[in-house]
């Protein structure tokens, strides 16, 4: 776009979910429309799009109609090698257009963003020249696909560039500084629909980033004091599930009520083992946290507290029984209400705690993280968490559709249903379990003993394979991988 007195886009701020989680009616008068003109403009309009200030971005978004219309948005990091470069630049096209015509409306044009700071004695100028191929590759991508790149802009060390206008007397190579914030008629207009746009990526991701303090020795060291402990108890748990599918219902039953003294309600509670103990866990430190609510305002502090009420070994015991994918998908439930602002908090925490070898760790509480404060209506920390999630374990299934629905705008509504619905079935089905275990248990005191089922020898697990000669060498990092091996079940 070289002609800056067209209108660019035009800003609607959405009424339905704001940064606060909180629905609000639409104005009965009309929600406030803002008209963007000129690069600067755009630049100032970048945060109150996203929700957040960013700092190390590529973001993308959709115009529609002869207006420019602002609609759907993709945003990524910028990848540190410029080999990387053009295979992103056709995955956030991609996602994009494809996004936008699964809601029924292809873009007529995209707009682009690049965001990132000088690095040493690296000049603002300096970054837009070695940012101007990722630029290129952009436009290319998104015209393989038939839609143009009308405008990229550039913002570094608080001012802004733009690669399409060659006008030096409205864009000077020097770049031009960024408009004060909240001085703009955009800035009174989010403001007045109650957009806020204050933290930064940096701020963002600070509240989840394990800790660099003298206090990370000591939660390492907890974390491997809990990979003994646990270790062979997934290792139990996940043999006695994959038997009890290999021999059926019918046989669990017989297992669990055919023992002459076995208490069934007792049998259940030992076969749920390390998945029962992270989840009443859990639930306590939430309760904890719910009754010490944080200060309005200063989230250093919150975040400092909630990690004074959280001891090392509880952060260790629940950090290791997350990796269990029914474990967090059980914890995932906890998403609105009263659970969900206690889980969010929760999940932080423990994302600050996975320090030192233990980072691949940070995947699920990241995920959980991401998911709760997506569903809160958070939906800048939701995205960034996600992303975090994907760094430190980029095939984790769960955050990769997490990540997926974001990028479409899915209403978080969606899956929260089939969570309710899932958790309304086995609440269910556990009284139902219950009833027919105990009515079991009196037939059976008279009943002739069951015919014992012949069974299969169980392969060799991996506690056997470790004591056998070749087999894998002791100490903790082996336990690491072996923990994440055993609780990797599926996404």
């Amino acid at each position: 776009m070289t002609n800056h007195s067209e209108a660019t886009g035009q800003y609607e701020p959405d009424s339905s979910v704001h940064a606060d989680g909180i629905a609000r009616p639409a104005d009965p008068f009309g929600e406030p429309v803002v008209t963007l003109r000129t690069p600067a403009e755009l630049a100032d309009a970048l945060p109150y799009l996203l929700g957040f200030r960013p700092e190390e971005s590529i973001v993308l978004i959709a115009l529609h109609g002869d207006r420019g219309r602002f609609g759907g948005r993709v945003r990524l990091g910028v990848p540190e090698r410029a080999e990387d470069w053009p295979c992103v630049a056709e995955q956030l096209a991609q996602c994009l257009v494809g996004g936008s015509e699964r809601r029924g409306e292809r873009p007529d044009g995209i707009v682009a963003f690049l965001c990132q700071d000088p690095v040493g004695a690296e000049t603002g100028q300096q970054v837009v020249e070695r940012l101007r191929p990722l630029a290129q590759e952009l436009r290319t991508a998104c015209g393989r696909l038939d839609v143009p790149v009308l405008e990229v802009v550039c913002i570094a060390q608080s001012r802004f560039w733009t690669y399409c206008c060659p006008d030096t007397g409205c864009c000077p190579p020097e770049g031009v500084p960024l408009l004060r914030p909240g001085t703009s008629v955009l800035a009174a207009a989010a403001t007045y629909m109650g957009v806020r746009a204050d933290a930064t990526q940096s701020e963002i991701r600070g509240r989840l980033t394990p800790w660099e303090t003298a206090a990370a020795t000591d939660q390492e060291r907890a974390l491997d004091a809990a990979s003994v402990a646990l270790l062979p108890r997934m290792l139990r748990d996940a043999e006695a599930e994959a038997e009890a599918v290999a021999e059926g219902d019918a046989a669990r039953d017989e297992k669990l009520v055919g023992v002459p003294g076995k208490d069934p309600g007792k049998a259940c509670d030992e076969g749920q083992g390390v998945a029962s103990d992270t989840l009443d866990l859990a639930r306590r430190i939430m309760a904890r946290l719910e009754a010490a609510p944080p200060a309005p305002g200063d989230t250093l502090a919150a975040d400092n507290r909630d990690d004074e009420l959280i001891a090392h070994d509880e952060a260790a015991a629940l950090i290791f029984g997350l990796q269990v994918r029914t474990t967090r998908d059980r914890a995932a439930e906890w998403m609105e209400g009263t659970e969900g602002p206690s889980a969010l908090r929760l999940w932080r925490a423990l994302s600050r705690r996975c320090v030192g070898a233990y980072a691949e760790y940070a995947a699920a509480p990241l995920a959980l993280a991401g998911w709760v404060a997506w569903s809160l209506g958070d939906l800048a920390e939701g995205q960034e968490a996600l992303d975090m999630a994907l760094g430190a374990d980029s095939r984790y299934a769960f955050a990769l559709l997490l990540n997926q629905a974001c990028n479409d705008d899915m209403d978080p509504e969606t899956i929260r249903r089939c969570l309710r619905r899932k958790r309304e079935a086995r609440d269910g089905a556990t009284v139902h379990d219950a009833a027919a275990l105990h009515d079991g248990a009196t037939v059976r005191d008279d009943a002739a003993p069951p015919r014992r089922r012949r069974r299969r020898r169980p392969s060799r697990t991996a506690s056997e394979a470790s004591r056998a000669p070749g087999g894998p060498a002791k100490g903790p990092q082996n336990r690491r991988q072996t923990a994440r091996r055993v609780a990797k079940e599926g996404p």
